[in-house]
């Protein structure tokens, strides 16, 4: 288990920023590393992103010193994405089987949670994203047959894309975290045009299948006063309550968003235009 912290910026302060600046602030650039947990805690809504990576052994989720806890999950809730190969994740003795792309929902007072592949020549990666909780809710499995599907955008505008809603209100029940997954359509590579920001609650965004060789570059800050950064295949960003949170890539790609603070409400957002952004 590894971890490190991001303390919270004023956006008064981060318009200073160069560009080693806004990447040590809040860039995740290494995620998966054969038989780790790698965890980014940040002082944003006490949001914690992270993955797990199990190839040769089963990998346990400690507790981390900055939470304080005698177990992981004994004051937060747990959201888990596998992006990879066939996976188990294994909650209080239950076996989860996890394939690509489905989630898991683990609730506060869970205590032993275990990550393996069920391949170690097609291992599982695991996407983590966690809250703090205030309620128990059950365990829970989301495939994308179980999820709410929005299709949106154009070819027009570049931005056609499916949306998987994951752990939102309606399909499973959260304390605050919220997930979801989000599929470019080839021939695009805008996500969320128009931005937006959210005054009450934290996004964290995390990119994968950016083919090789190609990058996205992630828009954040506050809306009159953008930065960016150019992120690559598997790399995550948190996305403070006052920035803005979109990106265009080089090439079609896809992308896990979750969320934390004030409610569920995933249409809570205050649109910027792209003619008002500068």
């Amino acid at each position: 288990m590894n971890y490190d912290r991001r303390r919270a910026c004023h956006p008064g302060d981060v318009k200073q920023y160069d560009t080693e600046r806004l990447r040590k602030e809040f860039l995740v650039e290494t995620l998966f590393v054969k038989d780790e947990i790698n965890l980014s805690y940040s002082q944003y809504e006490r949001y914690i992103l992270g993955g797990a990576f199990p190839v040769e052994q089963a990998l346990v989720m400690e507790t981390i010193d900055a939470i304080k806890s005698e177990y992981f999950c004994e004051r937060r809730e747990l959201g888990v994405i596998n992006i990879a190969g066939d996976g188990v994740v294994k909650v209080d003795g239950k076996e989860y089987p996890l394939t690509a792309k489905e989630a898991i929902y683990i609730g506060r007072g869970s205590k032993e949670i275990v990550f393996s592949s069920v391949d170690k020549n097609n291992p599982a990666k695991f996407y983590l994203s966690s809250t703090p909780a205030h309620k128990e809710y059950p365990t829970t499995i989301v495939n994308k047959e179980k999820a709410n599907i929005l299709n949106l955008g154009s070819q027009a505008t570049s931005n056609e894309r499916t949306i998987y809603q994951l752990i939102v209100p309606g399909i499973v029940e959260s304390c605050q975290l919220v997930m979801g997954l989000t599929e470019l359509h080839e021939g695009s590579v805008w996500n969320t045009m128009p931005s937006h920001t959210h005054d009450r609650r934290m996004e964290a965004y995390f990119y994968f299948e950016v083919p090789q060789g190609q990058a996205v570059c992630h828009l954040m800050g506050e809306p009159q006063e953008t930065r960016h950064l150019f992120m690559h295949n598997e790399q995550a960003v948190f996305s403070p309550e006052w920035g803005i949170h979109s990106g265009v890539g080089t090439s079609n790609y896809s992308f896990i968003w979750g969320m934390g603070g004030e409610n569920l409400d995933y249409t809570d957002m205050d649109h910027i235009q792209p003619d008002e952004l500068r």
